[in-house]
Formats: structure tokens, sequence, C-alpha cells
């Protein structure tokens, strides 16, 4: 379907939560994303990545600690992201919190700049408060770190550090 990408009329734009049916799209995305991010692999291992995160997507939606959302235009299919929940010890001010990961964040990139990831964060964001959520944390390009931090993401408090376990073998 051709959709003139100038004359999107926002207002239009369905945003829905991800059925298994649109599990094919968004693990596409989801790679397309990570091409840009990481840069092209051999056929035969996105081909095995492929199969995996549409295996995890299936199961941690069935099992509630992910879900995603989509963004619609006459029938096509712009924009995705979702959100990983998990419960975490808490502290001295309360027992236990419900924080969200937002990943997948993907529009195609002839979509972008048109204010339809603004709508599929500002739904995602309104689904995790719903939820119960404390705090909502994410990786974002340079690209998309002025639309983020535009919503109130800011530089964690606490230093952030991360390793990267090696595979032995």
């Amino acid at each position: 379907m051709n959709i003139n990408k100038n004359m999107i009329d926002k207002e239009k734009i369905i945003i829905r939560r991800v059925t298994n049916d649109d599990l094919p799209g968004m693990t596409a995305a989801r790679l397309d994303y990570l091409r840009e991010m990481q840069g092209d692999r051999p056929a035969a291992y996105l081909k095995e990545l492929q199969l995996s995160l549409h295996l995890f997507f299936i199961q941690t939606i069935a099992e509630g600690s992910f879900f995603a959302l989509l963004a619609e235009y006459e029938g096509k299919v712009l924009s995705y992201g979702g959100m990983i929940l998990k419960k975490i010890p808490g502290d001295l001010n309360q027992s236990s919190y419900l924080e969200g990961d937002i990943l997948n964040m993907y529009t195609l990139p002839e979509y972008r700049r048109k204010g339809i990831s603004s709508l599929i964060l500002e739904n995602l964001l309104a689904e995790a408060e719903k939820m119960g959520a404390s705090k909502v944390a994410l990786h974002c390009s340079k690209d998309g770190e002025p639309l983020y931090r535009k919503y109130g993401f800011s530089d964690p408090v606490y230093p952030y550090l991360e390793l990267t376990i090696k595979a032995k073998g």
C-alpha cells in the first residue's frame, strides 16, 4: 500500500496492542532496528535470530512480562514500540517496584519525524502507569534521544554500568 508520507493525518493513526498476527512484522522491524544500530550479519544468523525473537515475543506476551503497541495508518503498520515489565525488590520506601524497559521502538524510515513515535511512546507510558510501574528506562539512538528527553527521560540518578558476558565455547 502506498501512503503519501507527507499527507499523514495523525488523527487517523490507530494505536493498538500487538497481537500474535502482528508478530512477523514486529520481528522484522526489530531486525531492521538491530541492523541500523549494529550493522548487518550473515543471513543464516539473521534467520536464526528471527525465529528466536518471534518465540520470545510469543512467550513473553503470553506470560504478561512484555507488551507491544503499533501505529497503523490506512491498514499499514508504520511504527512499533514494546516494554518489558519486571518486578524488582524494594527499598526502605516500598517493598517492591514494577519497572519497565522500553525496547523495540522502531518507525519505518520514510515515516520518521512525523510524530508517530511520540504517539507510541505516550501510549506505552500511559499503559505502564496503569499497570503500576514506578520507573521506565530505555536505550536510545542519538537520533531518538531528543524525543525521550522531551518526555522527561533523564540520565540515571545512580551510575549505570553494564558488563557484556561472553559465552564460553
